[in-house]
């Protein structure tokens, strides 16, 4: 596979040979197949482990970003509280972005190997999921689930998942529904760098997200404080 290819599978602009899982979630094959190993080795455990999402494009991660940018989707902060666009600078606005929503072109959801988790048997009748913190949490109501995820991670018996984002590094909130199928992630990862962004942002000027002018001159320190390969 040529170098291209790798850098546009790494940004989520080429899908490579996808399955869908029962509720129509998209992963990459080999991820898919262990997802679904995990899945029977929960239900042995009295849990329904179901995807509420997996593949994403650039695309769809860019409508998502520009989406909060604009004010247009909920951000919140760390106790899962939404905050006023006005209470902000510019560059705040950006970091509380980024604290739980990728930039467009990071987003380990673009390789098909990143899958969020949770147990629908487990969420209060009447109440949506929400994928924040507190649901996971001791008090929560899947820390059933996380617990069990915890010990299928410490005893290896994950089928090759693992957190990415498994505690607070001072950028990317602690995610505990995040999961990657490491042996394709770690092969993708390297391909997403500000270098391979930046040249993507100057070919194809449609995919500069609205606050184009201020992430790039931040882009080294946005790779170094959000972006966990």
């Amino acid at each position: 596979m040529r170098n291209a290819d790798y850098k546009a599978l790494a940004f989520g602009l080429s899908e490579q040979p996808m399955v869908k899982l029962d509720n129509g979630v998209t992963l990459q094959e080999d991820a898919a197949r262990h997802f679904v190993a995990l899945q029977k080795r929960a239900c042995e455990s009295g849990l329904a482990l179901c995807a509420a999402s997996g593949f994403r494009s650039y695309r769809a991660q860019l409508a998502i970003f520009d989406a909060k940018w604009a004010a247009q989707r909920p951000v919140l902060d760390d106790q899962d509280r939404p905050l006023s666009r006005s209470d902000y600078t510019d560059e705040e606005w950006l970091m509380r972005i980024l604290r739980f929503s990728a930039l467009p072109g990071t987003s380990r959801h673009h390789w098909g190997t990143d899958i969020d988790v949770y147990d629908p048997s487990l969420l209060p009748n009447g109440q949506a999921l929400r994928l924040v913190p507190s649901e996971y949490g001791e008090e929560g109501c899947f820390a059933a689930l996380t617990a069990w995820i915890d010990r299928q991670i410490e005893t290896d018996s994950a089928e090759g998942f693992s957190r990415p984002y498994d505690h607070d590094r001072g950028g990317v909130a602690v995610e505990p529904w995040h999961l990657s199928y490491l042996p394709q992630a770690s092969l993708l990862s390297k391909w997403v760098t500000p270098e391979a962004l930046s040249e993507l942002w100057m070919q194809a000027p449609d995919l500069r997200p609205q606050c184009y002018k201020l992430v790039a001159d931040r882009l080294g320190p946005i790779f170094d404080q959000y972006v966990v390969s």
